[in-house]
């Protein structure tokens, strides 16, 4: 997916080409591209590689970025979450853990043809940025990119549930009370927000394992930095269990029903497009 920092032109041009198809499919309304893949897989590159392109257009496309990342629910309301559901869920990222009404409110007035303010999380605070802060996507944005890790994921059936996936979840949610939270979430509101997709790419790692090399290759640069943020390898082993579950189940079942696949080394380089 990344070479010197950039996303490989086969796989922006087979993204190009199908955002065109439902742009073309669809004139008079806003057209949702999600890009969905594991911590590390080079989404966020993907998704500045498509702006690139559509903006540089001579009729460039009025568009924007949202991460699912930037919906993630304050600090205080996730502790509320741990306190009153589980403990498991003071960490961001498993769905639950994300404002899904915010993401559904921001999609009502971007199809409506308003300007908005798009919400920004600050991971070194682990907290929402103050919305005086949040970029503004101005009126009659034509493409919205919705990218993040479980982005278009469906929910597992509950007998898939009953066997810890690995260490957190046998020793810290042996009563499953999280993970059936975290399935639930899924397979509420979540699948509204996702129905509004127009098309889903996926960016599939070659195994979880090389997610966690990922992982720790993105914390890198934070620890030589002497970054107080940054987690040395087993605080990132024990962090990236917490997407471990949901990972494995999109990797299985999502590549049968993605308008695009990417399948991904484990240096990131697409090795066979899938359309």
């Amino acid at each position: 997916m990344l070479v010197s920092g950039q996303a490989d032109a086969a796989l922006v041009d087979a993204l190009e080409a199908l955002v065109d198809d439902r742009l073309a499919r669809s004139a008079s309304r806003m057209v949702v591209l999600g890009i969905c893949g594991a911590q590390g897989s080079g989404k966020s590159t993907l998704a500045d590689a498509l702006c690139r392109r559509f903006s540089a257009r001579p009729a460039a496309v009025p568009m924007a970025v949202l991460s699912l990342d930037d919906l993630y629910r304050t600090r205080a309301e996730r502790a509320v979450l741990a306190r009153d559901v589980h403990p498991l869920l003071a960490t961001r990222g498993v769905p639950g853990t994300h404002d899904i009404g915010l993401g559904l409110d921001l999609l009502d007035a971007l199809d409506r043809g308003e300007a908005v303010r798009l919400p920004r999380f600050d991971k070194g605070r682990d907290d929402r940025t103050p919305e005086a802060q949040w970029p503004l996507a101005g009126p009659g944005v034509r493409l919205l990119i919705v990218e993040g890790w479980c982005v278009g994921a469906t929910a597992q059936q509950p007998a898939e549930l009953i066997e810890p996936v690995n260490p957190l979840e046998a020793c810290e949610d042996a009563d499953r009370i999280w993970r059936y939270h975290v399935n639930a979430a899924l397979a509420g509101d979540y699948q509204r927000f996702f129905a509004r997709l127009d098309a889903l790419a996926l960016l599939a790692a070659p195994s979880f394992e090389v997610v966690v090399r990922w992982r720790d290759e993105a914390e890198r640069p934070l620890r030589d930095g002497g970054s107080p943020e940054a987690m040395d390898e087993p605080m990132i082993r024990r962090f990236v269990q917490h997407y471990e579950r949901l990972t494995r189940h999109i990797l299985r079942e999502m590549p049968a029903r993605a308008d695009l696949v990417a399948w991904l080394d484990d240096r990131r380089r697409p090795v066979r497009l899938d359309r």
